[in-house]
């Protein structure tokens, strides 16, 4: 596995940064019409990304290493833009924004009870579930407004998961082998919960994408392998 180094990451991030200032916006004037079921799904899925990511950013300035912590802060303000894209794709649809959900507020806590280690693999659970789910919302609906913003955001979910599989890496070259891949497979029992989790909250949007809650709970999982081939890869 090639490294790439924190400096090529921010980079990576600014540039996109600076696409996305140049770039038009969607034309949310238009609106947005999806089945109800898939408006309450959004409405979720919005509450989880609308952190400030505070915690996340202290955390990443007591590792002692500026120019990741560099890349955390932009790949914050990217989570962010994410929240920012679902707020305007929901008020397209006249549909209002929830201002908090259980799941997140689980969610939530149980990172900040953790170091900067464990944060990232709990923060891991919520992005490879997040890859299969703007997926489907991108791929199951005919609403041109919807399909922009959730490829957009899947775009950007695809680069987020090998950035913290680099910082993974380097946390786990540091633990014997066998204790990382004990707390890898602890790692998949928390994803397939919080798959279950989803498919569960979210089983009427998942069978309006033509997904289905098992199909989905199994792409999530089988997206788990490489995810933790990744982290294992330095980890000697």
């Amino acid at each position: 596995m090639i490294t790439r180094g924190y400096e090529a990451w921010a980079r990576d991030f600014e540039v996109e940064r600076e696409r996305r200032a140049t770039a038009p916006e969607p034309a949310w004037e238009r609106g947005a019409r999806v089945h109800p079921a898939i408006w309450r799904s959004v409405r979720r899925f919005h509450v989880g990304e609308s952190g400030d990511g505070a915690n996340l950013i202290a955390k990443a300035d007591r590792a002692g290493d500026a120019a990741y912590a560099r890349a955390v802060r932009l790949f914050v303000a990217e989570e962010q833009n994410h929240a920012r894209l679902l707020g305007l794709l929901l008020g397209a649809g006249g549909v209002p924004p929830l201002t908090s959900h259980w799941s997140d507020t689980v969610f939530v806590r149980l990172r900040r009870l953790l170091g900067l280690r464990l944060e990232l693999l709990v923060l891991m659970v919520a992005e490879v579930v997040a890859l299969r789910y703007y997926r489907a919302l991108r791929d199951g609906t005919d609403d041109a407004l919807t399909t922009r913003v959730a490829g957009a955001i899947l775009a950007d979910e695809e680069r987020h998961v090998p950035f913290h599989c680099e910082r993974l890496r380097e946390a786990f070259a540091r633990m014997p082998r066998p204790v990382g891949r004990l707390v890898l497979l602890g790692w998949r029992a928390l994803l397939l919960s919080a798959a279950l989790v989803v498919a569960g909250d979210h089983g009427s949007a998942l069978r309006g994408f033509g997904v289905g809650r098992m199909r989905f709970v199994r792409d999530v999982m089988a997206s788990a392998g490489p995810v933790v081939r990744s982290i294992l890869d330095r980890a000697v």
